[in-house]
């Protein structure tokens, strides 16, 4: 039985991850479950990104992440149902802010979408890979 699901989406790809919103909202109502989701915005900290970004950048950029995602968890659950549910913006490395976010909220369900695998992700391992490899808790995967 889960009291928190996490449902972790990119708000770059909405038609993609409906299907990974919907099961997690699928999950989290058969249990009862808070249900959370978070999205990831890339951290303009790095050495390679800072140099195109000022620090003044990373809140309008988290602000129209936040709009973005309460826009995209309401156009796919509605405005009903998508009151209940929590918004997590974090800035960061996606696996570890969704890694990060499931242990604060002492999360039993973490439910994230897996694409089709690029080479790339041979070398370095897909985000939803490095949560399953190293969540505490549950981690289902959509495909």
């Amino acid at each position: 039985m889960s009291n928190t699901v996490l449902c972790a989406v990119d708000i770059n790809r909405p038609a993609d991850e409906a299907n990974v919103v919907k099961q997690a909202k699928k999950l989290a109502d058969m249990d009862g479950a808070q249900l959370d989701v978070i999205t990831v915005v890339p951290d303009f900290g790095a050495n390679v990104v800072s140099a195109y970004f000022k620090d003044h950048d990373v809140k309008p950029a988290k602000d129209g992440a936040t709009k973005l995602l309460n826009e995209m968890i309401e156009g796919i659950v509605g405005a009903e149902a998508n009151k209940d549910i929590r918004h997590i913006v974090a800035i960061g490395t996606v696996y570890e802010e969704v890694l990060k976010a499931a242990k604060l909220s002492k999360t039993d369900l973490i439910v994230i979408g897996a694409h089709r695998l690029d080479f790339k992700d041979y070398l370095l391992g897909p985000n939803a890979a490095r949560v399953v490899r190293h969540s505490d808790c549950s981690v289902y995967v959509v495909r």
